[in-house]
């Protein structure tokens, strides 16, 4: 059922106001989460035997039956360390309640729809990444997908991209955006209902920074101007928004979720939760119990040393990008030749550098930390400071790399956003 169609609700966080797109989101940071949380996981696995070893073996049983994609290979599992080169990683958030909670509503009250789809890059050297997500509306060809029960489903030259994941499963949302992008996939995730949930109150909460309030009777989400920290159902409520933010569409959600992943990869990566093996654990438990892992993926070890690849990463380095769309009749559709660019530029390897805003549902934190300038070296060359023709050596700048379309929205993870909110009068 669209959310258009719902009945508004008082404000009270009834479970069953949840809309379908809104869910949506919660998958999006579930994944971020998992990357940079593995990386927390291995810290955790080699902190002491008796302590480890429970916990491991709590958080590998929790993960669930693996998903096959038609062009993974099978390899020898890593040792707790980065991962040897560079990872493409797919992660879905499924719109299905299969296994939910039932207070979400009855297992068939959905279909099974990849609502968010986003692509985890990171480089070759370990040294950037990038979060690309791609509008749950966006049409794209389909290509013959393997049927889970037998034989395979027919292609198709236009459908949207949300539909993938019904069409053929995990697998078919990965051959489509491989198709699309012209990249190798080898790893993928889908992530569940409650994972957003569980892992915003694994790490304590998350803070999000509000521009203007946010009023949205869809999903009971009303915010103040100013920094609230969220968790659990408050944070999937923000996550799933879209009436209360923005012009009220799904690519200014998109902007919202990029500034909720972006936080969380702060939090994720800040000495509080990577010193605490209680929200470690947390963690590890929330990805492995609210994700479906590729056969690639499915493997606690894997997910560590794919997440230590993350940890060390500035994170002025990871990028947070949404594809450049334009409207067609009924959705959105790839804009030209900046789509082509920017995956050119990831096949390549080259750090991405935005050029454009975050997006309308967002915008600079007025507030945000503001880095120290560097302090002068002082010298002990008397001759140094009496030369009045003496000049400052030229200080060496990294490159750009590539430096992408302003038709690509998004931020960084070092970037500091508040969330553009619209009242009901508004809307």
């Amino acid at each position: 059922m669209s959310d258009q169609l719902r009945p508004r609700s008082n404000g009270s966080k009834n479970l069953k106001t949840v809309a379908r797109h809104g869910r949506l989101k919660k998958s999006n940071a579930a994944v971020t989460v998992a990357k940079f949380i593995a990386g927390s996981l291995a810290v955790v696995l080699v902190s002491g035997f008796s302590v480890g070893a429970i916990a491991t073996y709590d958080v590998a049983t929790s993960v669930q039956p693996s998903v096959h994609l038609t062009n993974e290979t099978n390899g020898p599992v890593p040792s707790i360390g980065a991962i040897d080169g560079g990872v493409n990683m797919l992660i879905v958030g499924s719109d299905s309640r299969v296994g939910q909670d039932a207070a979400f509503g009855p297992e068939d009250s959905t279909g099974d729809l990849n609502d968010v789809t986003m692509l985890l890059h990171i480089s070759e050297d370990h040294s950037n990444a990038s979060v690309i997500s791609f509008p749950r509306d966006m049409f794209v060809a389909i290509p013959s997908c393997p049927d889970p029960t037998g034989g395979s489903f027919r292609a198709m030259s236009s459908q949207k991209i949300n539909t993938t994941l019904t069409y053929g499963g995990l697998a078919c949302t990965v051959l489509t955006v491989e198709e699309l992008t012209g990249l190798s996939i080898p790893f993928a995730a889908e992530v569940q209902f409650s994972g957003v949930m569980a892992m915003s109150s694994a790490v304590g909460g998350v803070p999000v920074c509000v521009a203007s309030r946010i009023e949205d009777e869809y999903t009971g989400t009303f915010l103040d101007p100013g920094e609230h920290v969220l968790e659990g159902y408050d944070a999937l409520q923000f996550l799933r928004t879209r009436h209360g933010l923005g012009d009220g569409g799904d690519l200014t959600r998109i902007n919202n979720q990029q500034l909720f992943m972006s936080s969380l990869v702060r939090t994720i990566k800040s000495a509080d939760t990577l010193s605490d093996p209680t929200k470690v654990y947390a963690l590890a438990k929330a990805v492995t119990a609210n994700m479906r892992l590729s056969d690639s993926l499915n493997s606690v070890t894997t997910l560590a040393s794919i997440a230590i690849a993350l940890k060390d990463i500035d994170l002025n380095q990871v990028v947070f990008a949404q594809v450049p769309t334009g409207s067609t009749t009924g959705g959105v559709k790839a804009v030209q030749p900046a789509f082509d660019n920017l995956f050119e530029a990831v096949a390549a390897d080259q750090p991405l550098t935005l050029s454009g805003t975050t997006g309308r549902g967002t915008e600079a934190d007025p507030n945000a930390p503001v880095e120290a300038a560097p302090v002068p070296v002082a010298t002990t060359d008397p001759s140094a400071a009496a030369d009045p023709a003496a000049t400052e050596a030229p200080v060496a700048t990294e490159a750009p790399g590539v430096v992408l379309s302003e038709s690509v929205t998004g931020q960084t993870a070092g970037d500091y956003t508040c969330t553009r909110g619209r009242t009901l009068e508004n809307q």
